[in-house]
């Protein structure tokens, strides 16, 4: 049982009556049934990539672990609908290879897809590097299979864009981390493969910069900007000291940089061109101090790396206090200024790691111990410094969980920034779908 009770950063290990591992929706709903009937309650669990602790159980053990691993098959793929119907236990890589091979693009990606599940995916709600053009999972998906927590088999595998027919149920589950029920299938929307990807590293000397550039980038690629990734120096210099395999394509260090990615549906001279022409005139007007644009895939492929080896540098460097942020896109390096400096007047020395998202407004700010302080005392003050940034986030109107859910870790975060009436909302849809409260419990509420 031992794989099933640890978080994915290893800091939590809970205890369950046992591990669960149907092997088809039916049995699902026959072990939700026996649960129900023996007021049991179970955490559902995907690829336990989540960084929340939504997927395993507290240290009672008066729980159990309902495992979708074995629900993963690929159920079938519409090319002509742009439709594939998958499993929830289907790995999230499978899901995109799969779509591949018939010419189709699911266009969801995350640094954990070779392991998360696209049953966790759509139970948090997961954004990832595309979000800019594609949305958040949610927008990715069009029907849903679903056991209740009656153990009820709900099948809302419908594969249309228009459906107005009542309340929209599956939105309902997108997003719940299985505190309503339990997610056992999706169809989910499939796109054209672009003709041509192009990447860029951008060099620019503070966030402000990013915030031209995107508006720029946006005024003149439009829809072709998939991808608008900031990260600090700091964050590169990480990368570097833990992964020197990784090249660093500046000979001079800049204060910040920008991951820009172009999707053509035309042809690669177009994209080439137009992105090139785009960082011309980021330089001419100063907004940018210098570019590299990646020539062939393995070169675009280098440049993602270092974007993506940057929350295994943090890990391979030692604990550190994470928060997973949105704000409004025009608001961002405001709050990196003001926030920075909070931080470091009461904690000086920490180390900001701070890159993410900006095209949708997803930051991860996180803060590493000064040189030379232990990792562990540093964490101890981590609900100080959670309140720091998260008090500095709802300055902006942002919100303290942009893709990674609320969980077990944030849910008396969650009390302290939703309003009363939106708290009580969500325990009435909680009390009215799963009235015995076995679903996940002490998640999100």
């Amino acid at each position: 049982m031992a794989p099933f009770l640890t978080d994915w950063r290893g800091r939590f290990t809970g205890r369950a009556l046992a591990v669960l591992r149907p092997a088809d929706p039916d049995q699902v709903a026959q072990l939700v049934q026996a649960c129900a009937a023996h007021r049991v309650p179970l955490v559902p669990q995907g690829g336990k990539t989540g960084l929340v602790l939504g997927s395993v159980p507290d240290a009672s053990g008066s729980a159990v672990v309902l495992s979708l691993a074995r629900l993963n098959r690929v159920r079938a793929l519409d090319p002509v609908n742009r439709t594939i119907t998958v499993d929830a236990g289907c790995i999230l890589q499978t899901i995109q290879e799969a779509a591949a091979a018939v010419g189709c693009l699911f266009p969801l990606s995350l640094a954990a897809e070779g392991n998360c599940s696209i049953g966790g995916n759509l139970s948090t709600n997961a954004g990832g590097t595309a979000v800019l053009r594609y949305g958040n999972t949610r927008e990715l998906c069009l029907g849903l299979e679903v056991v209740t927590a009656q153990g009820e088999l709900w099948n809302g595998l419908r594969a249309l864009r228009k459906d107005n027919t009542g309340y929209d149920l599956r939105d309902l589950f997108i997003g719940a981390e299985g505190t309503l029920g339990v997610i056992t299938g999706a169809v989910l929307r499939l796109f054209p493969q672009p003709k041509a990807s192009i990447t860029a590293l951008v060099a620019i000397a503070a966030p402000r910069q990013a915030l031209d550039l995107l508006t720029l980038a946006q005024d003149r690629c439009g829809a072709s900007l998939t991808g608008f990734e900031l990260m600090s120096d700091f964050c590169l210099r990480l990368v570097g000291t833990h992964f020197p395999s990784l090249t660093q394509p500046f000979v001079t260090r800049h204060a910040q940089y920008v991951l820009l990615e172009l999707s053509s549906s035309e042809s690669e001279e177009h994209a080439v061109g137009l992105l090139e022409e785009t960082i011309a005139d980021a330089i001419a007007q100063d907004i940018a101090d210098d570019a590299v644009v990646a020539t062939s895939v393995a070169q675009s492929l280098a440049l993602w790396q270092l974007r993506e080896h940057i929350p295994l540098a943090q890990a391979a460097a030692g604990k550190n206090i994470k928060h997973d942020i949105a704000l409004p896109v025009s608001c961002i390096a405001d709050f990196i200024a003001s926030t920075d400096a909070r931080v470091l007047a009461a904690y000086p020395g920490c180390q900001l790691v701070c890159f993410g998202h900006v095209g949708d407004g997803n930051l991860h700010y996180n803060v590493a111990p000064p040189p030379g302080t232990a990792h562990e005392d540093f964490l101890a003050h981590q609900d100080a410094i959670n309140r720091i940034v998260h008090d500095s986030v709802a300055s902006y109107a942002g919100s303290i969980s942009a893709e990674h859910g609320i969980g077990a870790l944030k849910r008396d975060e969650l009390k302290r920034y939703k309003t009363d009436v939106e708290l009580n909302m969500m325990r009435a849809i909680k009390a009215a779908l799963d009235p015995l409260g076995i679903m996940n419990p002490g998640k999100i509420l």
